[in-house]
């Protein structure tokens, strides 16, 4: 019981940390589950987030600052498959993989050369980012906010997936991408439908994060953007409520290590844990196990 008082504020913060790399990681599984394709450069899609809210907020008010940025960052997600990643559809799939890098040092460099390498302020979000105490623990509302949120915006995507057409579709490729073109679904519709999923889901994830981080740089997305995708190996690539569980679990878990005084060693428990998991159980915890068709 006195462990748990005494690390109560970092368990929150791990909560919340938690939900914020679960809607990274659902970008990554999604993409994952139907082009077999790592997309690397979901990281720095949701640090161009970032940035997109900050010069927004800095010339309009937020209640358009933060519609625009999402909508912005839709944008971006949907060029970025247009435009790297679809011309290489027959394409081997390293070449796809190298592509994927390219465009995240692409983003890198891009908001290297706008911001001039200097840290940015995030704007202060009404609400969430005021401070509440919970059980005698001061943390910020956003602390609150985000796994409700989280669960919230999971629970809509996997209705989404389960009742529509789109979604019907997308679960449609991801068992068998060119059983599916033969039988007329819009292959490039699905794909694109997926990435605008992706990036809004990264955008929210950004308003949350950094309302929490406060300062933007152009490698913001990298260290975020690493940690979900573990999340979404650790619970098995392709599974959106593994990826959650998985982000959950990072997210608790390295803030209780930084809460027994061993803050050096919290990133590298994310990638001893991923080590652990691919030797122990490779498709992850709910991944299911890839049948090789002949």
């Amino acid at each position: 019981m006195d462990f748990l008082h005494a690390n109560l504020p970092y368990i929150l913060a791990g909560i919340s940390v938690g939900g914020q790399y679960a809607l990274i990681a659902i970008g990554y599984t999604m993409v994952y589950g139907i082009l077999r394709l790592i997309n690397f450069a979901h990281g720095d899609v949701f640090m161009i987030a970032g940035l997109v809210m900050i010069y927004a907020a800095a010339s309009m008010p937020l209640y358009i600052a933060l519609p625009l940025t999402v909508i912005v960052t839709v944008l971006i997600g949907f060029i970025i498959e247009r435009v790297a990643y679809k011309p290489l559809r027959n394409a081997p799939r390293m070449s796809v993989m190298i592509s994927a890098i390219g465009v995240s040092y692409l983003l890198q460099n891009l908001a290297l050369y706008v911001t001039g390498g200097l840290s940015k302020m995030y704007p202060t979000i009404p609400g969430i980012s005021n401070s509440i105490t919970i059980f005698g623990a001061t943390t910020k509302v956003v602390t609150v906010v985000t796994p409700v949120l989280t669960l919230v915006l999971v629970i809509a995507l996997v209705l989404f997936i389960q009742k529509t057409k789109i979604g019907m579709a997308m679960r449609a490729v991801s068992k068998d991408f060119e059983t599916s073109q033969l039988m007329g679904i819009k292959i490039n519709s699905v794909i694109s439908a997926t990435f605008i999923i992706g990036s809004l889901l990264a955008a929210v994830a950004s308003f949350l994060y950094f309302s929490n981080y406060a300062a933007v740089v152009p490698t913001s997305g990298a260290m975020p953007g690493l940690k979900a995708f573990v999340a979404a190996v650790f619970g098995g690539i392709g599974s959106i409520p593994g990826a959650v569980i998985g982000a959950f679990i990072i997210g608790i878990c390295e803030n209780i290590i930084k809460g027994l005084g061993w803050t050096t060693f919290s990133d590298a428990f994310t990638f001893a844990l991923l080590i652990i998991i691919l030797i122990v159980k490779p498709t992850g915890l709910f991944g299911e196990r890839a049948s090789e068709k002949v």
